[in-house]
Protein backbone atom coordinates (compact mmCIF):
# COMPACT_ATOMS: atom_id res chain seq x y z
CA UNK A 1 0.00 0.00 0.00
CA UNK A 2 1.53 3.50 -0.79
CA UNK A 3 0.77 6.06 1.31
CA UNK A 4 2.45 9.89 1.33
CA UNK A 5 2.90 12.27 4.39
CA UNK A 6 3.26 15.81 3.60
CA UNK A 7 5.38 18.19 6.31
CA UNK A 8 6.76 21.90 6.24
CA UNK A 9 3.74 23.97 5.98
CA UNK A 10 3.74 27.08 8.57
CA UNK A 11 3.06 30.74 8.57
CA UNK A 12 5.50 32.94 6.59
CA UNK A 13 5.47 36.68 5.79
CA UNK A 14 5.27 37.84 2.35
CA UNK A 15 8.64 37.82 0.65
CA UNK A 16 9.74 34.48 2.68
CA UNK A 17 10.48 30.85 1.87
CA UNK A 18 9.38 28.05 2.75
CA UNK A 19 10.12 23.66 1.79
CA UNK A 20 7.50 21.39 1.79
CA UNK A 21 8.45 17.34 1.81
CA UNK A 22 6.63 14.62 1.10
CA UNK A 23 7.94 11.11 2.02
CA UNK A 24 6.62 7.65 -0.19
CA UNK A 25 6.36 4.58 1.33
CA UNK A 26 5.36 1.07 0.75
CA UNK A 27 6.73 1.09 -2.96
CA UNK A 28 10.08 1.58 -4.77
CA UNK A 29 10.26 5.43 -4.85
CA UNK A 30 11.99 5.75 -8.60
CA UNK A 31 8.95 4.36 -9.90
CA UNK A 32 6.66 7.08 -9.79
CA UNK A 33 6.22 10.58 -10.74
CA UNK A 34 5.69 12.89 -8.16
CA UNK A 35 3.95 16.26 -7.52
CA UNK A 36 2.59 19.02 -5.84
CA UNK A 37 -0.90 20.85 -5.92
CA UNK A 38 -2.44 23.55 -4.04
CA UNK A 39 -5.81 24.99 -2.73
CA UNK A 40 -7.00 27.93 -1.31
CA UNK A 41 -10.47 28.50 0.09
CA UNK A 42 -13.13 28.96 -2.57
CA UNK A 43 -10.46 28.25 -5.58
CA UNK A 44 -9.80 25.65 -8.07
CA UNK A 45 -7.43 23.00 -7.18
CA UNK A 46 -4.18 23.92 -9.54
CA UNK A 47 -1.38 22.32 -10.24
CA UNK A 48 1.90 23.23 -9.31
CA UNK A 49 4.50 20.96 -10.03
CA UNK A 50 5.67 17.72 -11.20
CA UNK A 51 9.07 15.20 -11.37
CA UNK A 52 9.63 12.41 -12.97
CA UNK A 53 11.22 9.37 -11.30
CA UNK A 54 14.67 10.35 -12.82
CA UNK A 55 14.48 14.07 -11.74
CA UNK A 56 12.79 15.89 -14.94
CA UNK A 57 10.83 18.70 -13.92
CA UNK A 58 7.96 20.98 -15.02
CA UNK A 59 5.93 23.95 -13.33
CA UNK A 60 2.67 24.95 -13.46
CA UNK A 61 1.58 28.62 -15.16
CA UNK A 62 3.72 31.08 -13.21
CA UNK A 63 5.08 28.86 -10.03
CA UNK A 64 8.49 28.15 -12.00
CA UNK A 65 10.43 31.55 -11.25
CA UNK A 66 10.12 31.17 -7.57
CA UNK A 67 9.33 27.34 -6.88
CA UNK A 68 11.85 24.29 -7.31
CA UNK A 69 10.51 21.03 -6.89
CA UNK A 70 13.13 18.39 -6.28
CA UNK A 71 13.58 14.76 -4.87
CA UNK A 72 16.20 12.42 -3.02
CA UNK A 73 15.26 9.24 -4.19
CA UNK A 74 17.90 7.58 -1.43
CA UNK A 75 15.34 9.37 1.19
CA UNK A 76 12.20 8.51 -0.68
CA UNK A 77 11.46 12.39 -0.55
CA UNK A 78 10.01 15.01 -3.06
CA UNK A 79 10.68 18.66 -1.94
CA UNK A 80 9.20 22.02 -3.48
CA UNK A 81 11.14 25.08 -2.30
CA UNK A 82 9.09 28.15 -2.55
CA UNK A 83 10.80 31.60 -2.24
CA UNK A 84 9.36 35.46 -2.19
CA UNK A 85 6.28 34.02 -0.80
CA UNK A 86 3.03 35.99 -1.54
CA UNK A 87 -0.49 36.47 0.12
CA UNK A 88 -2.04 34.38 -3.01
CA UNK A 89 0.38 31.78 -2.09
CA UNK A 90 -1.79 30.98 1.06
CA UNK A 91 -3.54 27.48 0.85
CA UNK A 92 -3.98 23.63 1.27
CA UNK A 93 -0.71 22.21 -0.36
CA UNK A 94 -1.04 18.17 -1.41
CA UNK A 95 1.18 15.98 -2.71
CA UNK A 96 0.27 13.63 -4.87
CA UNK A 97 2.24 10.22 -6.83
CA UNK A 98 1.84 7.94 -9.85
CA UNK A 99 3.47 5.68 -12.08
CA UNK A 100 2.39 8.16 -15.24
CA UNK A 101 3.34 11.74 -15.22
CA UNK A 102 0.50 12.78 -17.32
CA UNK A 103 -2.09 11.79 -15.38
CA UNK A 104 -0.23 13.46 -12.04
CA UNK A 105 0.15 16.64 -14.32
CA UNK A 106 -3.39 16.07 -15.01
CA UNK A 107 -4.39 15.67 -11.11
CA UNK A 108 -5.38 12.28 -11.62
CA UNK A 109 -2.73 10.29 -9.37
CA UNK A 110 -3.95 7.34 -7.86
CA UNK A 111 -2.47 8.38 -4.25
CA UNK A 112 -2.49 12.06 -2.75
CA UNK A 113 -1.71 12.67 0.89
CA UNK A 114 -3.40 14.74 3.22
CA UNK A 115 -2.00 17.98 2.88
CA UNK A 116 0.13 20.49 4.76
CA UNK A 117 -1.24 24.13 5.00
CA UNK A 118 0.83 26.90 4.17
CA UNK A 119 0.00 30.62 5.30
CA UNK A 120 1.32 34.10 3.57
CA UNK A 121 1.10 37.10 6.09
CA UNK A 122 0.66 40.48 4.18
Amino acid sequence: QVQLRESGGGVVQTGGSLRLSCSLSGQTFSNYAMGWFRQAPGKQHDFVAVITGAGNANYGIGFKERFTITRDNRENTMYLQMNSLKPGGTANYTCAADQSFSKVVAGRADYWGQGTQVAVSA
